[in-house]
């Protein structure tokens, strides 16, 4: 019990000198304001905020890809021990794909490809 108040103490106490810290820095004289410091874009300032959205589109391609992603973690383990499970897991890994082809052909008839 003394344990875990002596750790609750010294998180409680790591948490207040950072942010004693913090104060210390960003309100010494000098020191830039928030709306002075810009993220850095190649020498280049933003031209919209960061937190900007992005169109509906990039998601879908964004599922696509992930697809595709997971698919080759499926194959790596599939691939190491094809031969020892014989024929049905050369069977199952081609249902696989094409329910992964399925998908692919439902974005493109979705208009997820398209960018214009």
């Amino acid at each position: 019990m003394i344990v875990l108040g002596t750790i609750v103490l010294l998180l409680g106490a790591g948490g207040f000198a950072l942010h004693v810290l913090h104060r210390a820095v960003t309100d010494a004289p000098g020191s830039p304001g928030a709306l002075i410091v810009l993220p850095v874009s190649s020498g280049h300032v933003p031209t919209q905020h960061a937190l900007s959205r992005y169109h509906a589109r990039w998601y879908a391609a964004s599922v696509v890809f992930l697809a595709f992603d997971v698919e080759m973690l499926f194959m790596y383990p599939w691939a190491v021990v094809v031969a020892d499970l014989g024929a049905g897991a050369v069977i199952e890994m081609f249902a696989f794909l094409g329910v992964l082809l399925a998908a692919v052909a439902w974005a493109r008839r979705e208009g997820a490809f398209r960018w214009a």
